[in-house]
């Protein structure tokens, strides 16, 4: 967790899986628990995601937005963004090449209702 232009970056790398999940949610919920939270989630570094990703997702999503604040998504890996699609997830909170393209859209839809 680190910042940059104002808001929280969570880089995660690895697997996102159901064990790391539940290591990460707390780090999540944290970043997440402001009001008004500016917070981007760097997902570049993850070779594997599976659906207790989306569901982490999904909440900080909630979160984020019950407290009046934004998220931004990080992601380029072809398999996470095509599950990404198939569940709708980018029609939700678009995913982004860089944390400079996501946050140039900072006054845009990304994960706003």
């Amino acid at each position: 967790m680190y910042a940059y232009r104002g808001h929280t970056v969570l880089e995660f790398r690895g697997e996102i899986d159901i064990v790391s999940a539940t290591e990460i949610g707390p780090f999540v919920d944290r970043a997440t628990d402001r009001p008004g939270a500016r917070v981007v989630i760097d997902l570049r570094p993850v070779e594997f995601f599976d659906c207790s990703g989306l569901r982490l997702l999904y909440r900080a999503r909630a979160r984020v937005l019950e407290r009046g604040g934004r998220l931004h998504l990080v992601c380029t890996h072809p398999l996470t963004l095509r599950v990404f699609r198939v569940t709708g997830l980018t029609r939700l909170l678009p995913a982004h090449p860089s944390l400079d393209a996501a946050l140039a859209r900072s006054g845009a839809a990304s994960g706003s209702l």
